[in-house]
């Protein structure tokens, strides 16, 4: 026999010990503890089937509905059970065969030789295929299995976003029939715990895994009588009861890949592949270095005990943690204030100061805190709010307009706020409504009394502004009409209504500052938008053809006013160049009688050859004079009227000497 560190006592090994295993209880009681285990098995697989069974019917027509989750979750911790079950029965098969060797009796097969080399490839890797999995074992690949389908089946099933609903009597028929469940394993669980160590070794590991499903059946219970319409923590809780068995699945399948890596040894005695250290954890009280100090010694022969340093730790474990316990009780009064924040420090519950920005140092909690308070952080209210407001989408630059910039009067806005005004026809009084949408942006005031004020006077900020602003246009509106209200000016519509409002908030001692109040719309409502339309249109056409007709009257009286002045400005210089014109004969006659009388006969010889070559300017003459041969008096004709002949044919290009032809 060997040491065996699973269950502190003695590992078979058939090799050297294989004539005393007859001797051993746990030999002895191998037949009857797998006929156990294989019933346990069945009848809780089964129980596992129907409740998948069941949760997939029940998903097809209510998927938002508790059962789904609650059935597979119950499902999966019996799955893990059922996991650890059939581990522990392939223990007791293999000691029932040590105890009574079964005889093989070897039968010569006559072996056919594959033909084709298609054939020996495919009983080549057929064979080698075969040798891995003997070599990987029935055990781990049956663990690996049963893991997966528990995780795979809890991951269908997790939707913690599923509303609460009324169960009925179905609901009180699955809690009895869980309770009862949870019954029957605590009994085996009790069986389990007080079997002898050394009759059934792995009784203690198959309890831990019975205290999985039986915590799992009894919350479900809980989920089951205590959900309601208006109760959400059931079925959150519900959904949240796969996380036990999800875990336990999630390290026996680690145990079944971390065991391929292990030698195996067909004479050698198996340890339970399906033991749980999340599972080792459901004792009271918790004992998780215990756990760990077992399951080092169990699997690597680790002893923490005997090692100095890990006892000096044991043992100096409560001191310091109560030490550090208290340093980070005490680091609770050091308070760090963000730059756009304030603090109000309240030492027994009184305030006694307000932070600014930084870190700050008091009493720890509870015995002083630290209220948060804007600092200077700005925001926009509408006065008029949707039940379901759509989160704020930063729209692109280039994209089109956002909703909200919607302004048509035809359509209802979802910050558009009702009121009633004043109306008046012929003679009757009346009133209207007007939709509009005024918005205010505040912030907490910046001295310390604002923000105490805000903290300790409002508690909802937001909702004092809105209904003191609702009460602030109500009657500042009703002894308004529309057609005032519309031409009025926005600008100083919306800054009166910001300091009525204002007032208000003071009155009250709020600690709000309101920084400004914009008036995004004032229209009638979308009902009457139309007929209002209308009324607006025969306005504006009146004042249209009204417009076209004084423009035509005006382009009459200006096209008159520029003919006569056109007639006007002809005449007065038609007349001004008759006089010029007078005046310059007036001159000349003038000056013609002084050169007569100073030149006698010459002026007038000067005028007339003048006026001759006036008239003579435009005719071709030939003037022949005797006079101009001198004594010869041979005829002279005057040639300096005459052109010279000239070739029109173009003159030819003189050679260049020296150039080739």
């Amino acid at each position: 026999m060997s040491n065996d560190k699973h269950w502190g006592g003695m590992q078979v090994d058939l090799d050297v010990d294989g004539a005393q295993v007859a001797g051993l209880p746990r030999f002895q009681q191998a037949v009857f503890q797998g006929r156990r285990l294989r019933q346990f098995a069945i009848g809780l697989g089964a129980l596992a089937a129907t409740g998948w069974l069941l949760a997939f019917f029940v998903g097809l027509f209510a998927p938002q509905s508790l059962w789904p989750a609650l059935l597979v979750n119950q499902s999966a911790c019996l799955l893990v059970l059922v996991a650890g079950l059939q581990s522990a029965w392939w223990v007791t098969q293999w000691r029932a065969r040590a105890l009574n060797p079964v005889v093989q009796v070897v039968v010569a097969d006559e072996v056919v030789a594959p033909v084709g080399w298609y054939e020996r490839l495919l009983d080549r890797l057929s064979q080698r295929w075969l040798r891995m999995l003997v070599q990987i074992g029935a055990p781990t690949l049956w663990l690996a299995g049963w893991s997966l389908l528990t995780l795979l089946s809890i991951e269908q099933v997790w939707n913690l976003a599923l509303p609460p609903a009324a169960l009925g009597l179905s609901a009180s028929v699955g809690a009895a029939l869980s309770l009862l469940l949870a019954f029957g394993l605590l009994v085996l669980e009790r069986q389990l715990a007080q079997e002898n160590v050394a009759q059934w070794p792995e009784a203690a590991s198959l309890a831990q895994l019975t205290r999985v499903a039986i915590i799992c059946l009894v919350l479900s219970a809980l989920c089951l009588l205590l959900g309601g319409e208006t109760s959400v923590w059931p079925v959150r809780l519900a959904v949240l009861i796969g996380l036990l068995p999800g875990l336990v699945a999630a390290e026996l399948l680690l145990r079944a890949l971390l065991s391929l890596f292990s030698p195996q040894r067909e004479q050698l005695e198996p340890a339970l592949l399906a033991r749980s250290f999340v599972a080792d954890m459901l004792r009271w009280p918790p004992q998780p270095l215990l756990a760990l100090q077992h399951e080092l010694h169990n699997r690597f022969g680790i002893d923490l005990r005997q090692i100095w340093a890990f006892t000096y730790m044991r043992r100096a474990f409560l001191p310091v943690l109560m030490v550090v316990a208290i340093v980070g009780w005490s680091l609770t009064g050091i308070h760090e204030i963000p730059m756009q924040g304030r603090g109000i420090y309240e030492r027994f519950g009184k305030p006694v100061e307000v932070f600014g920005p930084g870190l700050h140092a008091g009493l720890p909690w509870p015995l002083g805190r630290v209220l948060s308070v804007e600092n200077g952080v700005v925001h926009e209210l509408a006065t008029s709010v949707g039940d379901t407001p759509a989160p704020v989408v930063a729209e692109p630059a280039e994209g089109p307009a956002p909703a909200i910039a919607n302004r048509l009067w035809d359509a209802s806005h979802v910050n558009d706020k009702s009121q009633v005004i004043a109306s008046s026809r012929a003679d009757k009084q009346s009133f209207q409504i007007v939709n509009m949408d005024v918005r205010f942006v505040y912030r907490i005031g910046l001295s310390d009394q604002a923000a105490l004020a805000a903290t300790y006077n409002s508690a909802d900020v937001p909702t004092l502004i809105r209904s003191t602003a609702s009460r602030i246009l109500v009657h500042d509106f009703a002894s308004r009409t529309l057609d005032g209200l519309l031409g009025e000016d926005r600008v100083g519509l919306a800054e009166e209504i910001g300091r009525a409002v204002q007032a208000d908030l003071q009155k009250l001692d709020s600690g709000v500052e309101i920084l400004a109040t914009v008036v995004e719309a004032i229209h009638p409502p979308a009902g009457a938008a139309n007929a209002y339309h209308g009324v607006q249109a025969a306005q504006i056409g009146a004042q249209a053809l009204i417009s076209r007709e004084r423009g035509a009257a005006a382009e009459s009286t200006n096209q008159a006013q520029l003919q006569a002045s056109i007639a006007r400005d002809q005449a007065t210089a038609s007349a001004r160049e008759i006089n010029a014109t007078a005046q310059a004969a007036d001159l000349r006659f003038s000056a013609e009688q002084k050169a007569y009388a100073s030149a006698g006969q010459a002026f007038v010889l000067e005028q007339y050859f003048s006026q001759l070559s006036q008239g003579l300017a435009n005719a071709r003459l030939l003037v022949l004079d005797h006079r101009l041969g001198g004594s010869s008096n041979a005829p002279t004709i005057d040639l300096r009227t005459f052109t010279l002949p000239a070739d029109l044919a173009p003159a030819r290009k003189t050679a260049q000497p020296g150039a080739a032809n």
